[in-house]
Formats: C-alpha cells, sequence, structure tokens
C-alpha cells in the first residue's frame, strides 16, 4: 500500500491540473449534436424524464446515462456510482479500428491483453481492474450480451475466460458507452463483479455516415489495417425509425518474433497481432403502436476469419511433405449473432414498463492449415494439411420484464423499480476430424476427440427490487436486492446499498457497498484442449473428467465477491470537474486454471483420456491442468477523473482531460487439490496478483479552432511483475522447474499518441495521427526464460502494446 500511496502523491498534482473524466462531462467539441445521445424520441424517455433524479437538476451539458440505475435523468456526474461515458468521437479520436482497443486508451481501469496464445489470440477481450474478463458485464442498451464461444485456455489472468467479445458489434452502430465502475451483481445479474460495459446504439432516423481508415506500424512496415464504416437511419410510417450500421476490416499480420536459436534467423512468426477479417452489420429499430405504446428492437451479424501462427517446424520433422520446414496456421471462422425485440409502455398501474426477449448465439469453427500429423504420416505414409480441430458454440436466450415509476410517500419522492428474469444457457463442444487427433495430432492445435466433446445447458430465474429515495432534499439512498436461482447451482442473493450527499453544487460524497455471485460458466465445466509445440505439450482437462479427478479435481462452485466503493465529487471551478473513488472487491473462491502438473504426472493423466503425444516430445515438458476454485483474492484500488475546459478565444478550445487508476491484488487463501497440493505455484501466484499493472494514466488534451483540430494523448502504463518459468534455454537444473522461477519486471513506459484533423466543410472531416509515435516497447524476457529464444515480450500483460508505432490516415463524412 505504500507503492500505492507513492504513486497517488506523484500524481495527484497531475490530476488537479487536468483529469480525464469521460464520465464526467464527455462531451466532444468537435463533433455535431446528436439527438441519439438522449432519444427523446421514445414514448418511455419522455415519460421518465419528467422526474428529476438528484435535488438539483444537471446542467443542459451533463450526459444522461442508464447504466447503474433505475431511476430517470441521472448524470454521470450525479450518480451515486462512478460512471464513465465515451462518445463514438473519444472512440475514433484514439485511430483504433477495434473497439476493445479504443476503450484501452480512454478508460484507465480497462486493459487488454498484449496477445494471446493459441486460438485465445482469435478473440477480442477486454478486463477491468486487473480482473479476468469473466468478471465484466457487457450490455448493449441494457440488454444482456452473449459471451464467446472460444474460451481462453492458456496461461496468463484471462485463463478460462469466456468474455462477450465487443469486436462483433459495428463500430459505427456505436452513439456512445457507458462504463459503470462498480460491482453491480444486485442489480444486472451474474458477472457484474469487477464493473459493467453499456453499449447504446444509435437511433437516429436519418443522416448517412462513411468513415474509413488504413495504417501500419511504421517502423516494420506490417500490419496493414483497412477499415470502413457505414452507418444511416430513416423513418418509416410517421414516427417509426430504422438505423441501420455496418463495418469492415482487414488486418494483416504483423510478427515481433526474435530469432530462433535452432535456425539463428526468424524463423517463427508466432509473436504478434493475427491476421484477421471482419465484417459485422448492425439493425435498430423503433414504432409506436398506440399512443402509449412502442416496439423496438435491434440486431447484429458479424463474422471473423482470423489466423495466427504457430512455433515453426524444423525440416527434419517432415522433410518428403516440407522440406523447408513448416508453420501451422490455426484458424478460426466465427459466426456471431444477436437479436433483441421488445415492447415498452409509459401507463401499467402507473408503471412504465419494458417486455423484451434476447437472443444471441457464437459460433467457432477452429482449424489447422499448412499443418500436419507427423505420427499419422509415420504410420501410414501421409497426412493431410488441413485439419477441423474442433467446433465450439454458445447459445444464450435472455427474457426480461421491467417496471418502474416514480412515487410519492409524505411528500417524499421515491423511485420504485422491480422486474423479472429468465436466461437460458448452452454450451456445445463438436470433436475435430479423425486425422486431427489419431497418433499424436495435428502439430500445432491437436483436434478435439469424440470423448471430449459435449452439450450443456442450464436455465436461470431471477428478480429483482430497486428502491431509490431522497430522504432528506440533499440525500439519494439506492436499495437493491436480487434473487437468482440456477437449476445447476441452486440459488443467491444479491444486495447493494448506495448513497450519495451533495453538501453544495460544488462538493458532493457517495459511497457503494453490495455482494455478488458468479455461476461457473459452462464451458469452464466441460471445455478441454491440447496444445502441441515441437518439443512440449499443454493439456486443459475438463474439471469433471476421469483424468482431472485422478488428479485431485473438485466439481466447481460460484463465485463470490464483496464490493465497496466510496468517493467524492467536487466542481472546484465553473469548467473543471474532479471526482476520486476508492474500491476494494474481495473475491471468494475464484475459479482459476489450477491444478498444473508437469512431467510424467501430466503424461499419464492427458493419455488416459485416449490421447497420444507425438515423438519428440520432452516429458518434463508436458503439462496438464483443470479449472479450480483455486484462490480468494482481495482487489483495492483508486480512480481519479477530471476535466477542464480552456477558453483561448481565438486561438481555439481545449479540453484538458486525465484520469488514473491504481490497482493492487493480493491473494488471502490459496486451495488445495483432494491430494493435498497446492493449486497455484508461486508462478502461478504472481500472475494472478501482480500480473496486472498497478497503474494506468491518460493524460489528454483536445484543441479546436474553426476547421482545425488536434488531439495529443500521454498515457502511462504501470509496471507488473510475474515469476516466469525456464525453457529448455537454460541450464538443465533449471529448465521446465515448476519451483525455481526468474522474477520478470515489465518497467513502466510513456507513450505519446496524436491526430491532426481538418474539415474542408460541413460534411468531411480528415485526420492524420499516430499511436505511440516514438515506438516505444515492453520490456524484454531474457532468452531463457522463453520457448527457443522466439518470445522475448511477455504476452499475457495487459500493460502496453509490443507493436511498436501506429501511424495512420482517417477520413470521415456525414450527410
Amino acid at each position: 500500500m505504500q507503492n500505492m500511496r507513492s504513486l497517488l502523491g506523484s500524481v495527484a498534482c497531475i490530476a488537479l491540473m487536468t483529469a480525464p473524466a469521460y464520465g464526467q462531462n464527455a462531451a466532444a467539441s468537435d463533433s455535431k449534436p446528436d439527438a441519439t445521445k438522449h432519444p427523446a424520441h421514445t414514448a418511455a424517455h419522455r415519460a421518465r424524464t419528467k422526474s428529476s433524479h438528484s435535488a438539483s437538476a444537471p446542467a443542459r451539458d451533463e450526459n444522461m446515462i442508464v447504466t447503474g440505475t433505475r431511476s430517470s435523468h441521472v448524470s454521470a456526474r450525479s450518480s451515486t456510482s462512478p460512471v464513465d461515458v465515451i462518445t463514438a468521437a473519444d472512440l475514433k479520436r484514439t485511430g483504433q479500428v477495434d473497439l476493445r482497443d479504443a476503450l484501452a486508451r480512454t478508460v484507465p481501469s480497462i486493459s487488454v491483453q498484449s496477445m494471446g496464445y493459441d486460438t485465445g489470440a482469435l478473440t477480442d477481450s477486454i478486463r477491468m481492474r486487473g480482473l479476468n474478463p469473466n468478471y465484466t458485464l457487457v450490455l448493449v442498451d441494457g440488454k444482456r450480451r452473449h459471451t464467446t464461444a472460444n474460451l481462453y485456455a492458456s496461461a496468463g489472468l484471462q485463463q478460462g475466460s469466456t468474455p462477450v467479445d465487443i469486436d462483433m458489434i459495428p463500430a459505427a452502430a456505436i452513439d456512445h458507452i457507458e462504463v459503470l465502475r462498480d460491482g453491480a451483481a444486485a442489480q444486472y445479474g451474474s458477472d457484474a463483479i469487477a464493473g459493467v460495459v453499456n453499449i447504446i446504439l444509435k437511433k437516429t432516423p436519418h443522416g448517412l455516415n462513411i468513415s474509413g481508415q488504413t495504417g501500419a506500424y511504421a517502423y516494420k512496415g506490417d500490419g496493414w489495417q483497412s477499415n470502413l464504416n457505414l452507418d444511416g437511419g430513416f423513418s418509416f410510417l410517421g414516427d417509426g425509425y430504422i438505423h441501420l450500421s455496418g463495418q469492415y476490416i482487414h488486418s494483416d499480420m504483423t510478427n515481433r518474433s526474435s530469432t530462433d536459436d535452432r535456425t539463428g534467423m526468424v524463423s517463427t512468426k508466432l509473436i504478434g497481432r493475427p491476421e484477421q477479417t471482419r465484417g459485422t452489420m448492425g439493425l435498430e429499430f423503433g414504432k409506436k403502436l398506440t399512443a402509449g405504446i412502442e416496439l423496438y428492437g435491434n440486431a447484429t451479424y458479424a463474422h471473423r476469419h482470423a489466423q495466427s501462427f504457430q512455433y515453426y517446424r524444423l525440416p527434419s520433422v517432415l522433410p518428403t511433405l516440407y522440406p523447408n520446414g513448416f508453420s501451422p496456421v490455426e484458424q478460426n471462422d466465427e459466426d456471431d449473432y444477436a437479436a433483441t425485440l421488445g415492447l415498452k409502455g409509459n401507463n401499467f398501474l402507473g408503471f412504465i414498463w419494458d417486455l423484451s426477449s434476447t437472443y444471441g448465439v457464437d459460433k467457432d469453427n477452429i482449424s489447422n492449415v499448412s499443418s500436419a500429423n507427423v505420427g499419422l504420416f509415420e504410420a501410414t505414409g501421409s497426412t493431410p494439411t488441413t485439419f477441423h480441430a474442433a467446433s465450439y458454440s454458445n447459445v444464450q436466450w435472455t427474457n426480461n420484464l421491467d417496471f418502474h415509476r416514480l412515487v410519492h410517500l409524505a411528500k417524499m419522492p421515491i423511485n420504485l423499480a422491480l422486474g423479472a428474469e429468465h436466461r437460458y444457457e448452452e454450451y456445445n463442444i463438436g470433436a475435430g476430424d479423425e486425422a486431427s487427433y489419431i497418433d499424436g495430432g495435428a502439430a500445432g492445435f491437436a483436434g478435439l476427440q469424440p470423448i471430449n466433446a459435449s452439450s450443456s445447458h442450464r436455465n436461470v430465474y431471477g428478480g429483482y427490487l430497486d428502491v431509490d429515495v431522497h430522504p432528506v432534499k440533499k440525500l439519494d439512498v439506492d436499495l437493491a436486492g436480487r434473487y437468482e436461482t440456477y437449476s445447476d447451482f441452486g440459488h443467491t442473493f444479491n444486495g447493494k446499498i448506495a448513497s450519495r450527499y451533495d453538501f453544495t453544487d460544488r462538493i458532493a460524497i457517495r459511497g457503494a457497498i453490495s455482494n455478488g455471485f458468479r455461476a461457473p460458466s459452462l464451458a469452464q465445466e466441460n471445455y478441454s484442449s491440447m496444445a502441441v509445440a515441437p518439443t512440449s505439450a499443454s493439456g486443459q482437462l475438463a474439471v469433471n473428467s476421469v483424468a482431472a479427478r485422478a488428479l485431485g479435481a473438485s466439481p466447481l462452485k460460484p463465485e463470490r465477491s464483496t464490493n465497496a466503493s466510496g468517493g467524492i465529487v467536487l466542481t472546484p471551478l465553473k469548467n473543471w470537474h474532479l471526482a476520486a473513488d476508492v474500491y476494494q472487491i474481495n473475491i471468494r473462491d475464484q475459479i482459476i486454471a489450477g491444478g498444473n502438473y508437469t512431467g510424467q504426472t501430466a503424461l499419464d493423466a492427458i493419455e488416459s483420456q485416449g490421447i497420444s503425444l507425438p515423438a519428440g516430445i520432452i516429458t518434463k515438458s508436458v503439462s496438464a491442468r483443470y479449472f479450480s476454485n483455486g484462490a480468494s483474492t482481495r482487489t483495492q484500488g483508486i480512480d481519479i477523473t477530471s476535466d477542464y475546459r480552456s477558453n483561448f478565444h481565438r486561438f481555439g478550445n481545449v479540453m484538458w482531460t486525465a484520469a488514473i487508476n491504481l490497482n493492487r491484488i493480493r491473494m488471502h487463501h490459496l486451495g488445495t487439490d483432494t491430494l493435498g497440493n497446492p493449486l497455484l505455484s508461486t508462478s502461478g501466484v504472481s500472475t494472478l496478483t501482480t500480473g496486472a499493472p498497478r497503474s494506468k494514466i491518460i493524460l489528454n488534451a483536445n484543441w479546436t479552432r474553426g476547421n482545425w483540430d488536434a488531439n495529443i494523448r500521454q498515457t502511462r502504463w504501470g509496471s507488473t511483475k510475474v515469476l516466469l518459468g525456464y525453457s529448455n534455454e537454460a541450464p538443465p537444473a533449471l529448465a521446465y522447474s515448476n519451483t525455481i522461477f526468474y522474477e520478470f519486471t515489465n518497467a513502466p513506459r510513456w507513450t505519446t499518441d496524436l491526430e491532426v484533423g481538418y474539415r474542408p466543410d460541413s460534411h468531411w472531416h480528415i485526420s492524420i495521427g499516430a499511436n505511440n509515435i516514438f515506438n516505444v516497447r515492453p520490456s524484454k524476457v531474457p532468452a531463457q526464460n522463453t520457448l527457443y529464444g522466439i518470445s522475448r515480450y511477455y504476452l499475457s500483460s495487459s500493460q502496453m502494446d509490443f507493436n511498436g508505432a501506429y501511424y495512420y490516415l482517417q477520413a470521415s463524412a456525414s450527410f
């Protein structure tokens, strides 16, 4: 905690000079007014905004929010819990074509992993406050979004996650995003432990917007990206509206692999961003059916084709077929779609009501190309070079009925909300081609066997009650309770108390305490896989399998959390807004990829499932693991946000913003398996507790003058510290040891982003920019801690990206 105090002291002055309040007042100074920010065209919204939430009505330039509250007419600055509002203009100015990367450059508490391993590289995810992506709930227009089917099985803080892949939503469809930095399980249900990301879609019945971007990592000349966005709306039958959107993205691979010690050249292209082609479409519509009832809905569809290289195989592995050696390529062909249909009205026994149904599916087909089954070739004299390795699908169907109204009790205004939810979840695993798993399996990603295939489902029923009351004029108290019952894990009750007191228009304090519940995902219970490198192998065992039970696995049980937060909201000057919130998150029975076993024990467990590993595997390099309730952790931190607008008259205006997140994770309990072995090694403990950055600072200045604008962003990426294992490059006594590790520190780094734009007329805007303009890179891992000396960057880090400087050209038009 002393280090946290020291860092807080060093940045306090910065926070007082500037500070980002992407949640305090994120109005984009260079964007046109957009009616979709406050969808007043809907009957429900008009009815809601008749009542005021806070004692003093928010100013007109503040962002009204719908996340973290059931009340109406609440602004980000007047909310009882911290909420960031990120506009489409904020996202566009980051120069990022992927939504997850844009969020990481605007909200310090959100981070992304530098690179995913194996199939984990082919799915995008975010995490909040250094925690697993499973603890961040994602909503679209307030409705729960389905998660990906592609579980992240490899090492790192994301292990075991099946996050919502927000990049499967077209960026052109997004009006703004609301990020609730607080536990909200009592309000929204499972997964809302670290926070909530609510993506609000455009609903304008007019206009046409086109934008495009192209760019590359200039210092290496690779990773070219092309991005095209299109959206527009029109009205029908008077007050009906339809808004359509689409996005196309293609990203070439980057390669940041170091020299391969086996060849003396950069033979492996493993380290870098995968190649990806992604197309997404969106639809949003609404129509009044009667004076008090409206039909509404939205739908999205996305297809992704992504590829990533695996370790290079020497020519000696299969000279007949690959005389120059070969690099297997893992490939994911993914289809993702979701649809919401609902009815809402403004008078049912005095209540505003909303009835909706949301259905979402994600399907992943994993394959290997430019690969081979060496064992099959040795046995039969032939092998395919393309394999279907596995298929995964995740289905989520959610039905909601919500009511809320403003009532008065003894002249005291009370916002009352209640509702019910039913959710059906289904997870399916399909086996690969026979040639992908027999005789050692395909190089790169060994296919799943029929024994690994499974289909599982469950039903979840829940109900909630939310009471927001003002006992006295300046005090707001919000009480929420939620009951949920799972067909496979029983029931739970979660509660939350949040309060805010406004001493004056310039000074307020707020705080909240809540508990949460997260049932193990169906994927965590049933997933299994096998990754095979030239001389090593790693198997993920289903926790309920015979092999996992033999190693000491126990059935998974739900995770439980307790959240506490408190903060102060200040307006020291007319144009200066400042907020600071401290928080603590306790998670009990946290699901981790524990039970890490190596050597002959792991080999025996893998082969007990009928899996044979290829010749050349080093026994002590084989590992096996399963998911377990292995740890209890405590996350503590502070968020500081602030903004200040300067008017330099004929020299233009500048919005100065800054945001700071300080974060620390500590373990206060480590579990054991049924055989008495600890479920994490000291290396695993370090990854869980110090593998996420201790701090992140974003300083931003956005200048506008006439037709010109410029944006400069300084980001400080805090340090991480992990214990790394030794590879075959280390002395024999250290190689693949499960008890001796190297302490690696990823030192803090500052990066600079710059964008300059010009508006030639009222329709067009053109900009040129660079992210990480000075090509700063993270610390390098010693060669003896990476296989063949190839992975010289710590890939599981959520610190800065290791690809280097990225330059881009952007153009947009609105009609």
